[in-house]
């Protein structure tokens, strides 16, 4: 500053321009491009000039010119409502100059349809614009510098404060994406957020001559939902929490996240020098029970929702079979959890996202994780004022509700870790009945899409978990060829293990490159074994033990006749057949398997076999969810508010599936792991009518047998282990009984007067 005070002193006619540029000569200030960092200069002398640290000269004749503005150029919008394959080719358009027609175009987009308008946006940015050669203008975007602190971002990278300031610029926020209301394509968004990922860090290399390795954008709550950022494969990580930029108050929004690069971590994580610095964080506190540990970071905004949620989860956890009044009891709290429902800053995602990060972290405990995903229909015909639901069958039933697609960790034994991911959606009514037009729509625009979008968040935890192998398993509506396309071509993908669809019968090449179809061939090949396997009973079955041949063969699927652009994608192919089937049985099992882990083994079909008897698993925890928890007798008036709701469920009925099997895996434990001091010595003094406690808890197995006991199950030798319906009964009674026990044993109550009390009485 003594050099800046004499210059001007010497030259006291300079410009702020020609000083800002001999500044930054003399300290070798530049951007990565080489160029002089003149403009952040000029800021910088006029923050000393307002301190009175510096006196600038006045500016005169050397001002700041504004350019000239030029009036935006709306163009011509048409509506559009179609498919996206419809739509054909969507092309980005840079926006290179600030003064071009492309340039007025954008800000005339921006200005009429954006709710924040075109800008001003911070920092370095670009601009594109998205263009269809058939329907001319669809919208545009931006990307422009990153915020300077978010808790939940910089938690999630983990980079100290020396390694945010040094690294900061690599971090770009998507600052406005736009589609304009005339538009109506389905999967549009996520199609174009796909594309710009794939060439941003170019661009933004080719303007600014460094390559930016993470993006980040925030959706604001209750105006939107972050569908297509999700669908894009954007991570979801956390909310801000309200306070805005400059610390006034402003609305909660959800903070996504998308790596550029594989080592993006510890690019950020960098200091100057090269070595890695991270934050160094406090030592967590141990949460004080599951509750806590599945809820307690719920980002809502507001930690009174927090407990609010927390609270909720308890009173439903504990009579599970209960509707909201009964479960919370009072009046005041059963007002209280309708509220909650119906908050703005209360989502689904928000809910199940503490609980989807304590899952990833049960993960790293095992080296192979099968995950199940299922579809299941949530029926609310009986609710029809309910408002946002749509058909779940056919067009002649008339039944309307939600669907349910979630994905469910398992350990190879069948102990449920937990949920990784949850979508929730209603079928549009006017959509019915177009069946036929499936083959001309893209993937994004079919519910089967479902499938991928959850396969690539499974993709996105294992890249978090390279110590783990996760093993994506589906039925046969998962037989879609795109799953497999998208496994070839995920960076550090998860493997597959799906039931082939008979009726498609898809075409493969064998080893000799020979075309034919998948049952035939491998029906061809000899049995190398035989293997005996219990069936699990169904309404219109009984359990049985089933013998299946086995016979496994490397094979490559062939892309079906309509998506011949599509690559073929080599799998291994494992037949299990069900011979010598009893009387009374119309469909013997035949389940045809496409692994991508190899199976060159019986061993190795065996395995793959069994891991794929563990997706029953899932299933099992629809029926907790439906019967137990009775998920489709709540009534909340709209589908939001029971998505709101359905989340805290499908936590609850993951928590008692959950214990159902860590008493079969790990029985020996003492029960204090699962239940509290005063649940257990009121289940144990119940069970045997006696007050007296004994001195050592019993095993998790001999609690779980009580409570099941509680629930119905008469302990038989021939009974074999208790079931998840008589423990979610047995927990319900178990909650009163331990009321009674709180109440009468170790809070004691004085004993009535033998008489009134009334001083008139006699």
């Amino acid at each position: 500053m003594a050099k800046i005070t004499e210059t001007i002193k010497a030259e006291p006619g300079i410009s702020r321009r020609r000083l800002s540029q001999r500044i930054c000569e003399w300290m070798n200030w530049r951007s990565p491009n080489g160029k002089l960092r003149e403009v952040t200069c000029r800021k910088a002398l006029v923050e000393l000039h307002r301190r009175k640290l510096i006196a600038l000269p006045d500016c005169g004749e050397y001002a700041f010119h504004t350019r000239r503005a030029h009036p935006p150029e709306l163009p011509a919008l048409f509506p559009v409502d179609c498919s996206l394959a419809e739509l054909g080719p969507v092309e980005l358009i840079p926006i290179r100059s600030a003064s071009s027609k492309n340039s007025r175009i954008w800000r005339a987009l921006f200005d009429s349809y954006h709710y924040l308008g075109s800008g001003p946006l911070c920092g370095a940015q670009l601009r594109y614009l998205v263009w269809s050669e058939r329907f001319g203008w669809l919208g545009g975007l931006s990307f422009s510098a990153s915020a300077w602190r978010v808790r939940c971002r910089d938690e999630f990278i983990g980079w100290s404060e020396e390694a945010r300031k040094h690294t900061l610029q690599l971090v770009v926020n998507n600052s406005r994406f736009l589609i304009p209301p005339m538009v109506k394509v389905p999967g549009l968004a996520s199609h174009i957020l796909a594309q710009c990922c794939k060439r941003l860090a170019d661009d933004w290399q080719q303007r600014y001559s460094y390559r930016p390795v993470l993006l980040e954008t925030f959706v604001e709550r209750g105006r939107f939902s972050g569908t297509c950022y999700r669908a894009a494969n954007w991570q979801h990580v956390g909310a801000t929490t309200g306070r805005g930029r400059q610390g006034a108050g402003t609305t909660t929004k959800d903070v996504y996240l998308y790596p550029l690069c594989d080592d993006w971590k510890p690019i950020l994580c960098s200091l100057p020098d090269g070595t890695l610095s991270t934050r160094q964080r406090p030592p967590a506190r141990e949460p004080a029970d599951w509750m806590e540990e599945e809820f307690g970071g719920a980002a809502l905004g507001d930690k009174r929702l927090v407990e609010r949620l927390m609270q909720l989860g308890e009173a439903f956890f504990a009579m599970p079979t209960a509707n909201i009044p009964q479960a919370c009891a009072t009046k005041a709290a059963t007002k209280a959890a309708y509220r909650f429902f119906d908050n703005d800053q209360v989502s689904m995602d928000a809910i199940l996202m503490p609980h989807f990060e304590t899952t990833e972290q049960r993960l790293h405990n095992h080296e192979v994780v099968l995950v199940a995903q299922d579809t299941s229909t949530l029926n609310y015909t009986h609710h029809p004022a309910t408002s946002g639901l749509g058909p779940i069958n056919t067009a002649e039933d008339k039944n309307i509700g939600l669907l349910l697609h979630d994905t469910m960790a398992f350990t190879p034994e069948g102990t449920p870790l937990g949920l990784l991911d949850v979508q929730v959606w209603a079928r549009d009514e006017t959509e019915t009945g177009k069946r036929h037009k499936r083959h001309s729509k893209a993937i994004e625009e079919k519910e089967s899409f479902k499938w991928l979008k959850s396969y690539r968040n499974v993709c996105a935890v294992q890249a978090r978990c390279p110590r783990t192998q996760l093993i994506v398993m589906a039925d046969r509506e998962a037989d879609i060829h795109e799953l497999f396309v998208e496994y070839v071509q995920t960076r550090k993908s998860a493997e597959l293990l799906i039931r082939a669809e008979k009726s498609r019968n898809r075409n493969v090449a064998d080893d000799q490159e020979q075309i034919q179809r998948l049952w035939p061939c491998m029906e061809a090949i000899k049995p190398a074994g035989i293997v005996e396997l219990v069936v699990p009973p169904r309404k219109d079955r009984p359990s049985r033990l089933a013998r299946l041949e086995i016979r496994f063969a490397p094979a490559t699927l062939k892309a079906p006749r309509r998506k011949y652009r599509l690559p073929d994608v080599p799998i291994h192919a494992v037949q299990a057949k069900e011979i010598d089937a009893p009387a009374g049985v119309d469909e013997p099992l035949d389940w045809m398997l496409l692994s991508t882990l190899p199976v060159t083994t019986f061993e190795e079909a065996q395995t793959a076999l069994a891991r794929y008897a563990k997706r029953w698993g899932i299933e099992i925890y629809h029926r907790v969810l439906k019967s137990g928890c009775r998920i489709k007798d709540r009534q909340l008036g709209a589908a939001r508010r029971l998505e709101n709701c359905l989340a805290i469920d499908m936590v609850v009925a993951w928590r008692i599936h959950h214990l159902t099997w860590l008493g079969r895996e790990t029985p020996d434990l003492p029960c204090t792991v699962f239940f509290e001091d005063a649940e257990w010595k009121a289940l144990v003094g119940f069970i045997h009518q006696t007050p007296a406690v004994p001195g050592t808890p019993p095993t998790l197995r001999e609690a779980i047998v009580m409570v099941a006991t509680l629930g119905g199950f008469l302990n038989r030798k021939s009974d074999g282990e208790p079931g998840t319906e008589t423990i979610w009964r047995g927990l319900q009674r178990l909650d009163d009984i331990t009321k009674a026990y709180i109440a009468f044993v170790l809070r004691p109550q004085p004993p009535p007067p033998a008489v009134s009390s009334n001083p008139a009485y006699g």
